[in-house]
């Protein structure tokens, strides 16, 4: 075989969020930069899918520096590469072509080479923007089909006697006589056939794009698979084909080796330290399989080397967040001399892929992953059809909420939700939607609870129809639960509003944007670019003043008094962050009226009362996690004197009943929209909160007119914290 093969390094994106969280800080990327800039690589994957979120959300770095300096370390050896969720861009939101060509023209101008673009639908209307903007200023439009598969047979079965169903389905569905089928249960007949597939890649030839990339989020494609695939994308399409996937179920490395023997022309892979797991496959082990099959690598394989010997330091670095904490065996293919019996699995694995032997082939590529200490596959993730990084960032969200032990019931509701939902492939922000969701469901069954109890605003809108087409109808009943209508309502981008960016007197009149950069942040991440800017803007307005002469002053600071609970307490279901109260000290509550914003899972969630009285007493302090029955108040019988407020607020308070609104989940406050004196109408919308990266319309339950505020934008609040009050 004869034939050159180009590799998509995807270390510094896919690899670090699959196994870390997108944890990376800029100064560790800095460390391998030089490295990078003598490997060779065809393209390298930098930006895009969690990157400039997490980059602001959890590391105050700015996205666009992270761009720009890559470009300026590597310049024009490596084509950069960024992952763009079609019309939602990097966010969860659809937007208007303005947008989408004002970033596409920044991203470009920074330094991007291609902009991979997918939708997580497959709804191609939902790309048709960012391939037109992409090309016309000079970019590569790597179009993506996201591989997904049909739901496991059991998911399609009538409902039938929990007797009959015992374990999981026993538990969520107690003792009624019949589990209750999915609300909107499939077909019998195949979706996600390869006709499906390669429709889908014509249908983005046509619309201009330069390359397909068969993306398999969830490494849930067989090798025999991808080879029947490639073969057809290629006799059928005129582009380059690209290959991608992840380790997580076991298939990976095989499904990479059959790609290439069926003629693929780019394989994306990661460098060892990164590979592996729920990442997608070493470079040195394609390496091998190429130097074995006569395939051409243009690699340096001198300075991959170089550059892994830097990871090794920085995943111990990265201890804290490592999701699997399983260093891959050290191995250099151009110094180290396999074992005979490893060399001879090499050989096995292509005389079974040649052959069509899949059982062979996957059974000699995982012996040689085990041989060097990759992880075993997963199975579970297997099962749910969830990506590596969905998978790998619920562990670490839910061990920060100190609620790991709802991770399986909350993989086994996976594909059930999926399918409630239309049966969306699950990359991001439907894995992000729909696994946050399974959270939700798989803590409203544990609390006792009907599923779909706390349901956020991107499940939703995912239902409504805003995302687009769903490769299955939602069930009109089930959008009618979820949504409160039965008919489908996409979304309208006519109606699109442009986040406000106001004037920060207190620090010196500036606006919170003051470029095109930090406005696009605010229109693809508003509540998160919206706390990085101010933090931005206050540090920049700190260090101006400590550059002045400086007056003395004496600050008293409060001391917090330990709480004294005296009635009946009200807890978080969720783990979580307390993001807001809606109710404070002296107010009156009914049951289930909100009391707190919770994020969980990056989600926000909506807490209630589940008792009637008088607040007493908030326990948690906003900004503070909480584990899952967490108390956060307690409610007395008889009205207690107001607490006093260390803040002003804008308009006078009552000393009679109130009552509280709160937030069902925990989470963290995104946006107030009212303030003292504001009337305020049942069911309106009063809180913005997050949770699970999922924005959680928070409404009051009755009408009044707010008293008090008791929590401010950026805090994180638990489940049923009471942010405000109405009188």
């Amino acid at each position: 075989m004869s034939k050159k093969l180009l590799i998509r390094d995807l270390t510094l994106r896919d690899g670090q969020q699959s196994l870390f969280a997108t944890r990376l800080r800029q100064e560790q990327i800095d460390r391998v930069l030089p490295f990078y800039k003598s490997a060779n690589f065809y393209a390298m994957e930098v930006w895009g899918g969690a990157v400039p979120d997490s980059v602001m959300r959890y590391l105050n770095e700015n996205p666009w520096t992270r761009l720009q300096t890559i470009k300026k370390a590597v310049g024009d050896v490596s084509k950069l590469t960024a992952l763009s969720r079609g019309r939602n861009l990097f966010g969860y939101t659809p937007y208007t072509d303005e947008i989408i060509d004002g970033f596409s023209r920044h991203a470009i101008e920074s330094g991007l080479g291609i902009m991979r673009i997918f939708d997580a639908l497959n709804d191609i209307n939902n790309v048709k923007s960012t391939i037109k903007y992409v090309k016309q200023h000079g970019g590569i439009a790597d179009c993506a089909v996201c591989y997904t598969i049909d739901p496991e047979p059991e998911i399609k079965e009538k409902p039938v006697a929990v007797e009959e169903k015992k374990g999981f389905l026993g538990k969520l569905f107690g003792k009624k006589d019949q589990a209750p089928a999915p609300a909107a249960e499939p077909a019998f007949k195949p979706v996600f056939t390869d006709e499906y597939f390669l429709n889908k890649a014509k249908d983005l030839e046509k619309l201009g794009a330069d390359m397909i990339t068969i993306k398999d989020m969830s490494g849930l494609i067989p090798p025999m698979r991808v080879a029947k695939l490639i073969s057809e994308f290629k006799q059928n399409l005129q582009i380059p084909v690209d290959f991608h996937t992840h380790c997580t179920p076991g298939y990976g490395l095989a499904a990479v080796l059959a790609a290439i023997v069926n003629g693929v022309d780019i394989v994306d892979t990661n460098i060892w330290t990164f590979a592996g797991g729920p990442a997608a496959p070493a470079i040195e082990l394609i390496y091998v399989f190429c130097q074995k099959l006569g395939v051409e690598l243009d690699i340096n394989m001198e300075a991959v080397a170089e550059i892994n010997k830097e990871l090794v330091n920085i995943r111990k670095e990265l201890a804290d967040i490592d999701a699997g904490k399983q260093f891959p065996n050290p191995f250099n293919p151009l110094t180290d001399t396999l074992p005979a019996e490893i060399d001879a699995l090499f050989n096995k694995a292509i005389d079974a892929c040649k052959k069509g032997n899949e059982d062979a082939l996957i059974t000699a590529c995982q012996a040689i992953e085990a041989y060097f200490n990759f992880p075993k596959p997963n199975k579970l993730v297997q099962t749910a059809q969830v990506p590596g990084g969905m998978y790998t960032n619920m562990v670490a969200q839910l061990k920060a909420l100190k609620s790991e032990d709802i991770l399986e019931d909350a993989m086994k509701l996976i594909p059930q939700v999926r399918i409630d939902a239309g049966l969306p492939p699950l990359v991001t922000p439907t894995s992000q939607i729909v696994g946050a969701q399974a959270v939700n469901c798989a803590m409203d069954v544990k609390n006792g609870k009907p599923m779909y109890t706390n349901v956020s605003n991107q499940f939703k809108s995912l239902v409504k129809g805003e995302y687009g087409i769903t490769p299955i109808p939602v069930n009109p009943d089930f959008r009618e639960k979820i949504c409160g209508h039965r008919d489908e309502r996409p979304f309208d981008t006519s109606t699109y509003k442009m986040q406000p960016n106001p004037t920060l007197d207190e620090f010196g009149g500036i606006k919170l944007a003051e470029n095109e950069e930090e406005v696009l942040l605010l229109e693809l991440f508003p509540m998160v670019a919206k706390g990085y800017l101010m933090g931005v803007k206050k540090a920049a307005w700190e260090a101006k003043k400590a550059s002045e002469p400086q007056v003395e002053t004496v600050t008293k600071t409060a001391k917090a008094e330990a709480k004294t609970i005296s009635g009946e307490t009200i807890v978080t279901p969720l783990p979580g962050r307390l993001l807001n109260y809606l109710v404070a000290p002296g107010d009156f509550v009914k049951i289930g009226q909100p009391v707190a914003i919770v994020e969980a899972m990056k989600m926000e969630n909506t807490i209630t009362s589940t008792h009637e009285g008088y607040v007493n007493n908030l326990v948690v302090g906003v900004g503070e996690n909480m584990a899952a029955e967490a108390v956060i108040m307690d409610i007395v019988s008889e009205p207690i004197a107001k607490a006093v407020q260390e803040k002003p607020k804008a308009a006078a308070k009552v000393t009679g009943p109130t009552t509280g609104v709160t937030v069902p989940m925990p989470g963290k406050i995104l946006d107030i929209q009212v303030t003292p004196g504001d009337s305020v109408k049942a069911g309106q919308v009063v809180i913005v909160l997050e949770a699970m990266k999922m924005e959680n319309s928070i409404t009051a339950e009755v009408g009044g007119t707010v008293n008090e505020i008791f929590v401010e934008v950026g805090e994180t609040v638990a489940a049923d914290t009471k942010v405000f009050d109405l009188v």
